[in-house]
């Protein structure tokens, strides 16, 4: 059901059984249709203006985890971590459930293991992952602002589900009691370099002028002056072309290289499978090696055609891993493949007219 207000919003009742919400009284107002607020939205409120920009963040949070508790019953409610069991190993994705116990992505598995000893590991399948990557919306948190930094925030703000909306007159109510560590960017380091400024929040951060940040750190002062205001015009653009593809996998106990193919074979299998979901043709292979001193070194091929199967993959993977030369004792402990240059499709010509 639509009606339009006093001030010509349209409003839309989304507990509509036509889209199957099932919220209680929620009601959005905003020029999407829908269709539209149904495919981007899970259940919440929005409030957006009519001709300004309205930039909708959808953090996939906990994806690889949601995806196994939606497919297998039996796991939901419970912690689920995705990853392999094992002292090199690192968490692919916690559930909800295993992040109560301090679980967290790229935690070391077994640090994992020890915080929660009741999760179920469950080994990732990243080709499932992405099969199942643009229909899936049970993980999803939504931050919307006029701004991308305000609505990357705002995402991560009501979890573990949820919808939160920064009106323009409230980004800076939103913005400047938070700590500058959330801000895109600022990592540890920079972090604690801020801090030995006198330096913790959004608001002490714009207290700063810009001559004195760039001082600080160069090109990213402008940045961090920027990000202290919520200015971020740069256009938003949600579906970027694919530049790369790879998976790599990482030993129980280093291997010497001839020990690799093996684990090659079945990276390069699932390689090829996730490449059949693109449009685009890859010309370019890669093979990395990650050595026990923790030395990464890459070998890539691009062959006059484009690789056109699995086979033809193989091969390139196994002539890369030929111009390897750290010596017959060198031990490595991680391989990964990748395909990468990825072009649009060449036109067949078209065949010649032999008789006029």
């Amino acid at each position: 059901m639509q009606k339009e207000d006093e001030n010509g919003k349209r409003e839309i009742d989304v507990r509509s059984r036509e889209h199957s919400l099932n919220l209680s009284h929620r009601q959005v107002a905003i020029d999407m249709t829908p269709r539209e607020i149904h495919s981007l939205l899970e259940p919440g409120i929005i409030w957006l203006r009519m001709g300004i920009r309205k930039i909708i963040h959808v953090d996939m949070d906990a994806f690889y985890a949601s995806v196994e508790q939606r497919d297998d019953p039996q796991l939901r409610g419970k912690p689920v971590i995705v990853a392999w069991k094992g002292n090199r190993s690192v968490v692919c994705a916690a559930s909800y459930e295993a992040r109560d116990f301090g679980v967290r992505s790229a935690m070391p598995a077994a640090r994992a293991e020890r915080l929660c000893p009741s999760a179920v590991f469950i080994a990732p399948d990243f080709t499932r992952y992405r099969a199942v990557k643009a229909g899936i919306r049970s993980d999803s948190l939504c931050g919307s602002s006029t701004q991308q930094v305000p609505a990357k925030l705002a995402s991560g703000w009501r979890k573990p589900d949820g919808l939160f909306v920064i009106q323009p007159e409230h980004v800076d109510a939103f913005l400047l009691p938070i700590s500058v560590g959330p801000l895109p960017g600022v990592g540890k380091v920079t972090q604690e370099k801020l801090a030995k400024l006198a330096i913790r929040t959004v608001s002490e951060l714009r207290g700063q002028e810009l001559a004195k940040l760039e001082q600080e750190f160069g090109r990213y002062g402008v940045r961090l002056y920027e990000l202290a205001r919520g200015i971020d015009e740069n256009q938003v653009v949600p579906d970027r072309p694919t530049k790369s593809i790879s998976v790599e996998d990482t030993f129980q106990e280093d291997v010497l290289l001839a020990e690799t193919e093996p684990m090659i074979r079945r990276l390069v299998e699932k390689l090829w499978s996730a490449s059949r979901n693109e449009t685009r043709v890859a010309h370019t292979v890669v093979l990395k090696l990650k050595t026990r001193e923790f030395k990464i070194l890459t070998r890539s091929h691009t062959p006059n055609i484009a690789p056109s199967s699995y086979e033809e993959v193989m091969a390139i993977a196994l002539q890369l891993l030929e111009r390897v030369d750290l010596g017959p004792q060198q031990r490595y402990r991680l391989v990964g493949i990748g395909l990468s240059n990825f072009r649009e499709p060449e036109v067949p010509s078209a065949q010649p007219v032999l008789f006029e």
